[in-house]
């Protein structure tokens, strides 16, 4: 006996018309190509939306552009345009433009249709069969859109019946029931949506959602299981106002949440969130669900512990279903699992020791409001381990003043055997202005100070502007034993950086012994 399959759900994604409205985003004919290419390709959404006629020429060359490299795909059943009730103009337009799906903009609620438009019921029922008409002399598939059907078919039903069955009467097959401005919850999706699928049992109703009560992903799920045979997205929820329903989210939420399946292919969400987000120019927030940059990553130590001890903290949601992997992020809240996570990662291991030296100095970068990337711990193990384990100077207090048309200034306080010393003094730049006071301070307290051979700094690959510096700097002095040697220094800011490096020399010089000269006999 075989298993029955499970049902499914049409995806029409309208990045590329409805995700266009959003204030200050406009794609290039280049732009939508490769997005239209990938959605349909590679996320495989069922059906796309990329344009509205009669815009711009700009539009009308990214149409073209994407019909003729549907057309060579046999993919051009599955690429749509918006039209309006305007007879022949926007049946034109789309046609010469390569296209064979026309979604026509009709009005789903008797207030727009007399407030908007300023015509009767009639008038545009007689407009929207001439276009309809025209559409069909030019084999052009329709699809309309009852714009304001959530508040057409709570408030003026009778309306919303006599334009079904127009259209019905006409032929058409699919229609879209917009929520056009976000009002709905879930209930209210279950009952129109429902009240339309009982009415017209042989149409294929497809729901459009928008986000402003943050209510698109569920109300899509309602809309599904009141019979919607499909929905509506856009990637990254681009839209107008607050925007239409996540691709991502919804695709997800009906896999995980429903009996329903789609045919996108998760592993390609992130990639082309990713791409939305560099040709729009709009970030995506770091915690969104599924594709933001945080959304798989544990922060807190007893996370990283619950995984490691049989991923306790795991759900269905597992990066690897995104293409995507686990991080643990190192900063205040991190524990020795955390720490033990990112070093394998970099198939380091260190003993219990030093990894104990290694954890309480990246807690104290996370005090600074530092979180430290995988990349930047060898430079913080570096740093750590070749640290003096008794530290008889301190640089207490520093203070380091740059300002337009003044020499750089520092005032610098040090401790010594249970004593102190301040000094101030300028210099030619913000650390030169340091080590001049550092050693007026440090001859009060008879402190050896090296003498700057080299000066080197280090950030981890990335271009993060928050990244780690590591600061390497050798020295020479008689009172080491070695005479040169180097130190090394790490932190988010260089001069502090610089600043612990300078401190491990003092150290250095403090803890060993002057060489002995030799005398001859």
């Amino acid at each position: 006996m075989s298993r029955k399959s499970p049902p499914t759900v049409q995806i029409m994604d309208t990045t590329l018309r409805d995700g266009e409205q959003t204030p200050d985003v406009s794609y290039t004919p280049a732009e939508k190509l490769q997005l239209a290419r990938l959605l349909l390709a590679e996320v495989k959404v069922d059906r796309i939306e990329i344009a509205s006629s009669r815009v711009s020429k700009g539009e009308r060359r990214a149409a073209r552009l994407v019909t003729d490299w549907a057309r060579k795909q046999r993919l051009l059943s599955r690429v749509e345009m918006l039209g309006y009730c305007d007879g022949r103009t926007s049946v034109d337009w789309i046609a010469a433009t390569g296209g064979r799906v026309m979604n026509l903009l009709v009005k789903g609620s008797e207030t727009h249709c007399r407030g908007q438009l300023g015509v009767t019921p009639e008038q545009h029922r007689s407009a929207v069969t001439r276009t309809i008409q025209a559409a069909k002399r030019k084999r052009l598939k329709l699809n309309p859109y009852l714009e304001d059907w959530s508040n057409g078919v709570r408030d003026s039903f009778d309306y919303v019946f006599a334009m079904v069955q127009l259209m019905r009467e006409a032929g058409v097959q699919r229609i879209y029931l917009p929520d056009t401005l976000g009002i709905l919850a879930p209930d209210d999706v279950n009952r129109y949506v429902g009240l339309m699928t009982a009415t017209w049992p042989d149409v294929s109703f497809e729901y459009h959602a928008h986000n402003d009560y943050g209510l698109a992903t569920a109300n899509c799920l309602a809309a599904v299981q009141a019979g919607a045979q499909g929905v509506h997205t856009s990637v990254n929820g681009m839209g107008e106002r607050a925007g239409n329903t996540r691709l991502a989210e919804v695709v997800v939420a009906l896999h995980d949440h429903t009996s329903y399946r789609t045919g996108v292919v998760e592993s390609r969400l992130a990639a082309v969130s990713r791409l939305v987000e560099t040709f729009s120019g709009k970030d995506v927030a770091a915690n969104t669900p599924l594709v933001g940059r945080d959304v798989f990553t544990q922060t807190a130590g007893i996370h990283a512990d619950g995984d490691a001890k049989g991923d306790l903290y795991a759900s269905r949601l597992a990066p690897a279903r995104f293409a995507q992997r686990r991080r643990y992020a190192l900063g205040k809240l991190s524990g020795k699992a955390s720490l033990d996570h990112n070093l394998k990662l970099l198939g380091i291991a260190l003993p219990a020791t030093d990894r104990d030296v290694v954890l309480k100095r990246i807690i104290e970068l996370g005090d600074k409001k530092h979180t430290v990337g995988v990349q930047d711990l060898p430079y913080i193990i570096a740093d750590v381990l070749k640290t003096p384990e008794e530290q008889f100077v301190r640089v207490l207090d520093y203070e380091v003043t740059v300002a337009t048309g003044e020499p750089p200034r520092a005032t610098v306080t040090l401790a010594f055997r249970k004593r102190t010393a301040t000094a101030t003094a300028s210099g030619d730049g913000g650390y030169d202005a340091f080590m001049t006071a550092l050693r007026l301070a440090a001859k009060k307290l008879r402190l050896a100070v090296g003498r700057l051979e080299d000066y080197r700094v280090r950030i981890p690959p990335g271009g993060r502007t928050a990244a780690l510096v590591e600061t390497i700097i050798t020295w020479k002095s008689e009172a080491h034993a070695e005479g040169t040697f180097s130190t090394i220094g790490v932190d988010s800011d260089q001069l502090a950086a610089a600043v612990v490096a300078t401190e491990k020399m003092l150290n250095a010089l403090a803890a060993r012994p002057k060489p002995r000269r030799r005398t001859r006999g």
